[in-house]
């Protein structure tokens, strides 16, 4: 673990803090020419991309998963692993539903006489998940990212995974409810869910984690279709002092890192030797040493991590200081893995910074707001002044006559 002192190295807590989120660049001109093979050719363009980068035999016949194989896939696994899934499900159920009581608030209010305006909120109608797969399986990201959906009304949920499909990832489709499923992976998946092809028919969103070339082909088409975000490689930083676990700290950062080669793992400590004691080797990890709790909330903020843990005195008041974070982990047994899985928030997060701005996958993500407005001739007698001043202002006649047309003698 590497350690920096507040005080004696600040170009390199300015350099750790200025880390950008990756944009993948160089991978521009070669997601984007699957992209487009993929709007030209079809399911053609599927099969030849799945052969060429997973190893697999694509087919009209295996492309897609029936809605009979996804209901038999519950038989398919054990009883340890079905108990563990529902009882995350209930949880991030549970979270999601109170999160919709909050958002779903659709509202009209007259705001002046004979003025009438307000809001509609709609579920966006189909949303497309991408689940990665291949060589390891993720039913969790099922649950992240179908349960929210499901919540707020969409009416058409989509998975698209890389071949073969686990009996996990299925059964996690069949428990929250997925319509259609898809063994395709990789930038010719977002192609696909982006554009459409013969099989798979185009969605409004795309939501879901995946590699750089996922990644890459998310921002390639979003304005096409919306996405959730263009994420980087997972972090966690930890505020500790003296009360922290050396092994809490260390099992933590370790469970971090296990995602990603590129995963940043940080350490904020008040207490100097506490980075000593934690066992996390290599270039992932770095500890950084603070005079105060302060000045560790003023070092977290600037990093704005995925996932902070707070391992101190008065945990809760020291999160109530936090302004920037994904999502906060308050006191010594509120580990991340747990919000990873089961305790109910989600756990598709901001990363590379972003969260000084960006938010947690929610229900709200995938809600739209339409304005309604409604106006009597008294309501638009009273602004049609207002009206015609401005848009004389601008130069915009035409909208000056739209007005005054409706009050000629």
């Amino acid at each position: 673990m590497k350690i920096i002192d507040y005080f004696e190295d600040a170009a390199e807590i300015e350099r750790i803090v200025s880390l950008g989120s990756q944009r993948f660049p160089e991978l521009s001109d070669v997601v984007a020419s699957i992209i487009d093979e993929v709007r030209k050719d079809g399911d053609t363009a599927l099969f030849k991309f799945t052969e060429k980068f997973d190893d697999f035999q694509l087919n009209k016949q295996n492309l897609t998963v029936s809605s009979k194989e996804i209901e038999d896939s519950l038989k398919k696994v054990d009883e340890k692993f079905f108990k563990a899934l529902k009882h995350a499900q209930k949880n991030i159920k549970k979270f999601h539903e109170k999160q919709f009581e909050k958002v779903n608030l659709s509202w009209d209010e007259e705001i002046e006489s004979g003025v009438l305006v307000g809001e509609r909120v709609n579920p966006i109608d189909s949303v497309g998940c991408y689940v990665p797969g291949g060589r390891a399986s993720y039913p969790s990201t099922v649950l992240m990212n179908c349960i929210p959906a499901k919540v707020a009304g969409v009416e058409r949920i989509v998975v698209v995974s890389p071949p073969p499909i686990s009996p996990e990832v299925r059964a996690a489709c069949s428990l929250v409810g997925v319509d259609e499923l898809y063994c395709v992976g990789g930038a010719q998946a977002i192609g696909a869910l982006a554009w459409g092809t013969e099989s798979i028919q185009s969605v409004s969103k795309i939501v879901g984690p995946g590699n750089k070339y996922v990644m890459a082909a998310k921002t390639l088409v979003y304005g096409k279709v919306d996405i959730d975000m263009s994420a980087g490689p997972s972090e966690i930083a930890i505020i500790a002092d003296e009360t922290a676990n050396p092994e809490f700290i260390t099992a933590d950062l370790l469970a971090q890192a296990e995602h990603d080669p590129d995963a940043r793992c940080i350490l904020v400590t008040t207490e100097k030797n506490l980075p000593r004691k934690v066992d996390a080797d290599g270039k992932q990890f770095t500890a950084i040493t603070v005079d105060s709790i302060d000045r560790a909330i003023e070092v977290v903020d600037g990093l704005a991590p995925e996932h902070l843990e707070i391992m101190t005195r008065n945990a809760k008041d020291v999160a109530k200081k936090i302004k920037n974070a994904g999502a906060i982990f308050v006191g010594h047994y509120s580990p991340v893995a747990a919000g990873d899985y089961a305790s109910g928030g989600n756990h598709v997060l901001p990363t590379a910074g972003s969260a000084r701005y960006a938010s947690p996958l929610s229900v709200r993500d995938f809600l739209k707001t339409t304005q309604i407005t409604r106006i009597e001739k008294e309501g638009l007698e009273n602004l049609k002044e207002t009206i015609e001043t401005l848009a004389e202002a601008e130069g915009l006649v035409k909208h000056k006559e739209s007005i005054s047309v409706r009050f000629k003698d």
